[in-house]
């Protein structure tokens, strides 16, 4: 069964840094495209940013550009969301998304709809 375990989450104040992980259970991370999404209270989910397989393609949601970098560690079956210069519109929860992808290297996806597999969430809250 394959499982997504996000963690990293807390309470900064703005100007912080977080570093988010998620840890997959079950799967193994290479065969995986792979996104980061969050949702701020009241709003929709939205995409923050994706990742090819080989790392080729590293899409950004334009508010975090700049900000945030996703990496993944296929050997440790991570990924990893390094965010800095938060910001309190940055505070919500935010989850990491997976779906197979064996046989493309450079294809990510950064709609909701286009994963199936999702964790359950980590609450990040920036205080101003």
């Amino acid at each position: 069964q394959v499982q997504l375990v996000e963690s990293g989450g807390g309470v900064v104040q703005a100007g912080d840094s977080l570093r988010l992980c998620c840890a997959g259970d079950g799967m193994v991370v290479r065969l995986y495209t792979l996104g980061w999404f969050r949702q701020a209270p009241g709003k929709e989910r939205e995409g923050v940013a994706a990742i090819s397989r080989t790392s080729s393609s590293t899409p950004y949601e334009d508010s975090v550009k700049g900000r945030f970098t996703i990496s993944r560690d296929n050997a440790k079956n991570t990924v990893i969301l390094q965010m800095g210069d938060l910001r309190p519109e940055d505070t919500g929860v935010y989850y990491c998304a997976a779906q197979f992808a064996p046989l493309s290297d450079d294809i990510y996806y950064v709609r909701d709809y286009e994963y199936r597999y999702w964790g359950q969430g980590t609450q990040v809250t920036v205080s101003s």
